[in-house]
């Protein structure tokens, strides 16, 4: 014979069940954020996790609790990318490799191009580990200048200029051609040198025919609605 169920045992299911559609909201956000960005409704990620609206309301009160939730990791990943750009024995590989790195992270996940160039103010682990980031790519920046590699009026902010620039060609080209994006921060690395005699080959151009997809693409896509 069954024992009733107590009040803790009906307790202990309550956090049980509110745990499991966490879970089912951040990995259905995951999916949806790196798909389609971070603009998509929040109606279709409680659509694609299989919960009503008001409980991915009640877990994640606002989008940016959810997206601080949701690239809590990749920011991770982002701050390890600096630090280990700045042990680097040679700074404008250290340099260099940088931001192909995040450029690559970027082109990996649309959310992930769009929160590189946004910020979310109440977000505030997600701030903190983009201020940690920002001050390591400073002292990149100063490292690759003293060792005459990066041009003397390269700023700062060139970087989000980048990543914006990377993140509309990202989304521009989607599958049509894929890789696109390489070549745009292969150019744009060989005008931050100091030393054109540095200029390496490109990577190749997109083909025609997959540029062009890619522009019925861009002009068929529909802007997202909350």
């Amino acid at each position: 014979m069954t024992p009733p169920a107590t009040p803790d045992d009906a307790r202990q299911s309550l956090r049980t069940d509110a745990e499991r559609n966490r879970e089912r909201v951040l990995s259905a956000a995951r999916s949806v954020f790196c798909e389609q960005g971070l603009e998509v409704p929040m109606t279709v990620i409680a659509r694609r996790a299989g919960v009503g609206i008001a409980t991915l309301y009640r877990r994640f009160p606002t989008r940016e609790d959810l997206i601080g939730a949701v690239f809590a990791d990749r920011m991770d990943a982002y701050v390890d990318a600096i630090t280990e750009a700045l042990a680097d024995p040679d700074p404008w590989h250290g340099f260099t490799t940088y931001i192909e790195r995040i450029c690559a992270m970027q082109a990996a996940d649309r959310g992930f191009a769009d929160l590189l160039t946004l910020t979310f103010p109440t977000a505030k682990a997600l701030e903190a580990k983009r201020t940690t980031a920002y001050h390591g790519w400073l002292e990149l920046i100063a490292h690759a200048k003293d060792s005459g590699q990066l041009r003397p009026d390269f700023s700062p902010e060139d970087l989000p200029v980048l990543l914006m620039a990377n993140a509309g060609v990202i989304t521009a080209t989607g599958d049509a051609a894929r890789d696109t994006w390489r070549r745009l921060v292969a150019y744009m690395l060989q005008s931050y040198a100091a030393n054109p005699a540095r200029s390496e080959e490109l990577p190749p151009a997109p083909a025609p025919r997959a540029l062009y997809r890619a522009m019925i693409r861009l002009t068929r896509t529909p802007p997202s609605r909350d």
